[in-house]
């Protein structure tokens, strides 16, 4: 389903991505860990098209990439849901007008139509009655929700999340996971999580892969993981109090 091989980037000079090659299958959830720095959020970068690597290729859904252009990129980007850190709600619009915009933009959907489908979006999220306010007024965790809410609204195949509990309370950060794994149980979408959360990462993830100074140095079930003999992989669960 997405494909890495050999991927390099350079970005102002400095080498971001040293030749990372992994693979993520159909209906799985991937989850990227490491430090601030690491080239986490580049990578997921490189999955939607806004950047291109310096060499190797990146393959998702047998498509490569790099290689799309004008409408086959826009097409392309339609297939896949994208939950940013920040939510990245525009902050002029309702809640409901922000779910919406992909529809309004996409498609030729009646506006009753697209309510409705706000509607259940916002109730499969416990966000009911919501619809009117502004994303100003909402709390982290509820930002967070509304943005998941506008990723799924297409009804992606894969979903893209960067940091998805980043900024939360703990309880909060356990309810977003919650969600991610629902996601997965009522269908078949593929998922690529990054996210520093290790709490996060044991939780969802089918496997975990550690990016370290732009290289993957480990990838592994969570119960694996946990038991790598890596240094760095053994640094940063410590650091994460995952292990004494």
């Amino acid at each position: 389903m997405i494909r890495f091989d050999k991927v390099v980037k350079y970005l102002g000079g400095h080498l971001v991505l040293d030749g990372i090659t992994f693979e993520v299958d159909e209906g799985e959830t991937f989850v990227i860990v490491g430090p601030s720095g690491a080239g986490k959020s580049v990578t997921l970068s490189h999955i939607t098209g806004l950047m291109t690597p310096d060499s190797g290729s990146v393959i998702v859904d047998g498509q490569n990439v790099s290689a799309l252009k004008g409408r086959a990129l826009e097409k392309f980007r339609s297939g896949l849901g994208m939950l940013f850190q920040s939510g990245a709600l525009i902050n002029w619009m309702s809640v409901e007008d922000n779910i919406a915009l992909p529809l309004v933009e996409k498609t030729k959907m009646k506006r009753t139509d697209i309510r409705s489908e706000v509607d259940k979006i916002l109730s499969m999220l416990e966000l009911e009655g919501i619809n009117h306010q502004m994303p100003s007024s909402l709390s982290g965790g509820m930002r967070k929700r509304v943005g998941l809410a506008r990723a799924l609204i297409m009804k992606p195949r894969i979903l893209l999340y960067d940091e998805p509990t980043s900024g939360l309370d703990p309880v909060m950060s356990r309810k977003i996971d919650g969600l991610i794994l629902s996601l997965v149980a009522d269908s078949d979408r593929t998922s690529l999580v990054v996210t520093h959360d290790m709490n996060s990462a044991l939780s969802i993830g089918d496997r975990i892969a550690m990016l370290y100074d732009g290289r993957i140095v480990e990838c592994a079930p969570p119960e694996e993981f946990l038991k790598s003999d890596n240094p760095h992989v053994q640094e940063f669960m410590k650091a994460s109090g995952q292990i004494p």
